[in-house]
């Protein structure tokens, strides 16, 4: 025997409640009776009833109300709303609450049974509609799956067979996958490290640095050394909502061709310097000999001048082939804001000449540094040097030096013509001169690759920050005497 519909009824006493009773029963359904709001809560949710009737006005309350909160716990309760006379403005009211239907007297067996069964059917209806959209929705879903578990396998397989490293991790820093060169590069082997800590697994001083330097933001060049002289160039890059992904490539026989550059030059500049002595040291015999005319001697000069030049040039790439070669060792104390002093009074006529406005702000508690005094000379003079040398007539350079934790940070402004922002990266690099430095700007292109070899041998960092047309900002910070 088929089950019966149950239909609850949500009715004050009365012979409208008995009139459906009867009417429902004859009709073959099974009829259940609220009195009360709790009665009403407990028989929805025990007997799950298939269609509700309820009276405008049930148990000193609001049937709109109670239909409203019965249908956010049964979305699909078909509800019927029994009113005691037909008011303008009812069938709107039901329409817009949700319901199925309504009743309003005068009523007859008829009319009960045929709204209740317009109401059931419409909800069976509906029913299957939602069943249908599940099932496709579901079927939709499980092809989905299906194709994003190929996916991620085919994911896989290309991220195992890449060259590079890879080492991608969740926001705690645990291993969600690493590829075979990762594994070779460490020589992890084998053994199951997903779901541990990347710093549990690997214990390279170099990639721990790397994290902690990641809490700053994402990085584009660190370098990860062995002791077998490998030397591979890592980058940190976050991954949004998942964590974050080290990519690393193997750098070593670039560093290779580097140094056997460097070796080259510093030989060859070594080789220089002799001759480069004994033609200058002629030049000026020359004058010695005998007179000159105005000709002659504006080529001798001009002859000088070129000579001081290459010299220069060759000094710079020796001094840069020994801070390179980490042959800068000694250490003594030395209080930068009295180099400092040297350095401008070397630039004073240069400043003084262009009209340039010079302003000094040094803190009084800065502290002592354990440094090469004629490597920091250097270094002030050439960043000093370069701000005049950049800054146009009537301009300003602004140098400061002050106190951050046990550090001194050192910032020279000026005014001059700024930096290409797709540039400012490369300007520590040797020989490298902006694209928009002025044409009579002379120099030999290794001053900044200078002042970043001698800052990183004192254990500092220094930066620039440009903006074109109004000028550039360095900032260096050197560790203080403890």
């Amino acid at each position: 025997m088929a089950k019966q519909d149950l239909i609850l009824l949500a009715l004050n006493p009365s012979p409208i409640l008995d009139l459906m009773e009867r009417a429902l029963y004859a009709a073959g359904f099974s009829v259940a009776v609220a009195h009360d709001r709790l009665g009403l809560d407990k028989s929805a949710q025990e007997a799950i009833p298939a269609l509700l009737i309820i009276g405008e006005k049930f148990a000193e309350q609001d049937g709109f109300s109670i239909s409203t909160d019965m249908l956010e716990r049964f979305p699909t309760l078909p509800i019927i709303l029994y009113a005691d006379k037909d008011t303008t403005g009812l069938a709107k009211s039901v329409l817009k609450m949700g319901l199925s239907g309504y009743l309003y007297p005068p009523l007859t067996i008829s009319n009960i049974v045929d709204e209740v069964q317009r109401s059931l059917a419409r909800a069976r209806k509906l029913g299957d509609w939602l069943r249908r959209e599940v099932k496709r929705t579901t079927s939709s879903l499980a092809e989905k799956a299906d194709f994003s578990e190929a996916e991620r396998h085919k994911l896989e397989a290309v991220i195992a067979n890449i060259q590079d490293g890879v080492i991608v991790m969740d926001k705690n820093k645990n291993i969600m996958l690493v590829n075979r060169a990762v594994r070779d590069i460490f020589n992890l082997g084998s053994k199951e490290i997903v779901g541990r800590a990347l710093i549990d697994v690997i214990s390279n001083a170099d990639l721990r640095a790397l994290l902690v330097r990641a809490s700053e933001g994402p990085l584009k060049y660190h370098e990860i050394n062995f002791d077998d002289g490998r030397v591979f160039n890592a980058q940190y890059t976050p991954i949004p909502q998942i964590g974050a992904a080290v990519t690393m490539q193997d750098i070593s026989y670039l560093k290779e061709l580097d140094r056997l550059k460097s070796d080259f030059i510093h030989t060859v500049s070594h080789d220089l310097r002799s001759p480069l002595t004994a033609i200058l040291g002629y030049t000026e015999l020359v004058e010695r000999t005998g007179p000159l005319n105005s000709n002659q001697q504006d080529f001798l000069h001009r002859l000088q001048g070129s000579i001081h030049h290459i010299t220069t040039l060759v000094n710079d790439l020796l001094d840069l082939g020994r801070l390179d070669a980490g042959f800068d060792t000694r250490r003594e104390l030395v209080q930068l804001e009295n180099v400092l002093k040297y350095s401008l009074d070397m630039f004073d006529a240069q400043a003084k000449k262009k009209n340039i406005k010079l302003s000094i702000d040094i803190a009084k508690d800065l502290k002592g540094l354990r440094a090469n005094p004629i490597r920091i000379r250097q270094m002030l003079d050439n960043l000093v040097g370069n701000a005049i040398k950049y800054t146009p007539a009537n301009g300003s350079v602004r140098i400061s030096m002050s106190m951050q934790d046990c550090q001194i940070v050192l910032k020279i402004e000026d005014t001059g013509p700024g930096i290409p922002q797709d540039e400012q990266g490369r300007v520590f690099e040797k020989f490298f001169r902006a694209t928009n430095a002025p044409e009579h700007a002379e120099g030999s292109g290794l001053g900044l690759a200078i002042v970043k070899s001698i800052v990183e041998s004192h254990q500092g960092r220094v930066w620039v920050e440009s903006t074109i047309g109004k000028g550039s900002s360095f900032t260096v910070l050197l560790p203080t005497q403890d």
